[in-house]
């Protein structure tokens, strides 16, 4: 995965692509992402914390990232590569494509769970950076999830999943690094803030990669195309293999479809952070995480490295509040099956916005001269056509800070309607709030004036 990068650069053959934000994305607010691969039999990376946190440096010998285990165990006297040796003996990464099994994977129950949280659109992995295809990809030779392990096509199953339950369907795929067309050593830094070393980055490469996202376009129509990494330098150009032919065809085929913005100095719909939030000031974007340090399932992690549901929702409501999407990573086991721990995670996510879901979906930011966020009470707000909503983590008696003259302070309800009691004091508006029964924060909902 990469960090998000603030260049709004874009070369000249790709200023025709520059475009609106199609609706659908900015009114979905949170979509499901999926890792899983080979790695999931391992499942296997040490714990250190957060990606981009202040005292957690992106050390690649002891990396976070389970699905980064093919690279870490090629690092010497790395504690991956001890693992590995002990756990599966003197093999290579491939050993654990033939011991991937999936065999208690069914789609509908993984999309089941996905449309319980009140996410709007999936995105699974597709080919992360071991470069195994979860579908027979062109040119795999067998190295994909049809030919060995599953002996499936998972991505299809994914697709047809996530269209009968009526969602957005996107796909992941990483076009910056593959390690298996580009052997090389490992990597172990980066070349600065948005450069990576020993990344496939050739004509053949790009040719490759260039036939694979064709492959998922006129396969499975996907709504979006979500690339990691970069994208190899020979394509991006308007050659026959190049970037700007492949963005035509992604729109022709779906025309409200979007592109992610990881793809070098070329074209983006919207923008990506990871873990941390960064300084997104205007434009649409989207941060994703896993629900805990690991996006693909890591065995070691327990409750202490995972956000809970009530953290999950105010992670969640805080990107809302900023203008942003949450694309919340599911790391499915090597069977299929999402482990306990994320699913707890994900129904209480699910409940808290099937009840407070109008305050969220098709919201937009609150101007921040009527108000902003405030940490004590915990308070984050929306606008949702001629309204603003308070969502607020406290019960009792509370004070909002806003400013009252661009509300009907008389107006103030819960979001089932139960009118609530407010008041002008200095500093904004007192609201006595009930108690609560469930996790979560609340609502508080006023009319614009």
């Amino acid at each position: 995965m990469a960090m998000f990068k603030d260049d709004s650069v874009r070369l000249s053959e790709f200023e025709e692509f520059a475009r609106e934000t199609p609706e659908w994305f900015s009114d979905a607010k949170l979509g499901v992402f999926v890792h899983w691969g080979a790695y999931s039999v391992a499942a296997w990376a040490e714990p250190i914390g957060e990606l981009g946190a202040d005292d957690h440096a992106h050390d690649f010998a002891h990396n976070p990232y389970a699905e980064w285990y093919a690279n870490s165990i090629r690092i010497e006297g790395s504690p991956a590569q001890q693992h590995h040796r002990e756990t599966f003996g003197d093999v290579d990464y491939d050993h654990l494509l033939d011991l991937w099994k999936a065999e208690r994977f069914d789609a509908d129950d993984v999309i089941a769970l996905v449309k319980q949280t009140g996410a709007r659109y999936f995105v699974p992995t597709t080919k992360h950076h071991d470069g195994i295809t979860l579908w027979d990809a062109p040119a795999t030779d067998g190295r994909n999830t049809v030919a060995r392990g599953p002996k499936r096509d998972l991505v299809g199953e994914f697709a047809d999943a996530t269209k009968r339950a009526g969602l957005k369907f996107g796909v992941y795929y990483s076009g910056g690094l593959d390690w298996h067309f580009s052997p090389s050593e490992p990597v172990v830094e980066t070349d600065g803030p948005e450069g990576w070393t020993n990344r496939a980055n050739d004509d053949p490469y790009a040719k490759f990669a260039y036939n694979h996202i064709v492959d998922l376009i006129d396969r499975y129509r996907p709504d979006i195309l979500w690339n990691d990494i970069e994208w190899p330098d020979p394509g991006k150009d308007a050659g026959p293999h190049g970037l700007v032919p492949l963005f035509d065809r992604f729109y022709a085929a779906v025309p409200d479809g979007l592109i992610n913005d990881r793809w070098g100095d070329t074209h983006w719909d919207y923008r990506t952070t990871e873990y941390q939030m960064g300084d997104v000031t205007e434009g649409a974007w989207e941060n994703c995480r896993g629900i805990g340090y690991s996006f693909g399932y890591n065995q070691l992690e327990d409750a202490s490295h995972m956000l809970d549901g009530e953290a999950a929702i105010r992670y969640f409501v805080d990107i809302v509040a900023r203008g942003g999407n949450l694309l919340l990573n599911i790391g499915l086991k090597a069977d299929g099956t999402v482990p306990e721990e994320q699913r707890a995670t994900l129904e209480t996510l699910g409940a808290w916005n099937a009840t407070n879901g109008a305050a969220i979906f098709g919201s937009r930011q609150l101007d921040a001269s009527i108000a902003s966020g405030s940490e004590s009470p915990w308070t984050r707000w929306t606008r949702a056509g001629g309204t603003a909503n308070a969502i607020v983590d406290a019960d009792g008696s509370v004070t909002l800070t806003v400013a009252p003259d661009a509300l009907a302070v008389d107006s103030a309800r819960l979001l089932d309607g139960t009118p609530i009691a407010a008041a002008v004091i200095d500093g904004g508006v007192r609201v006595d709030l009930p108690a609560r029964t469930t996790p979560g924060p609340q609502v508080v909902t006023f009319d614009l004036v």
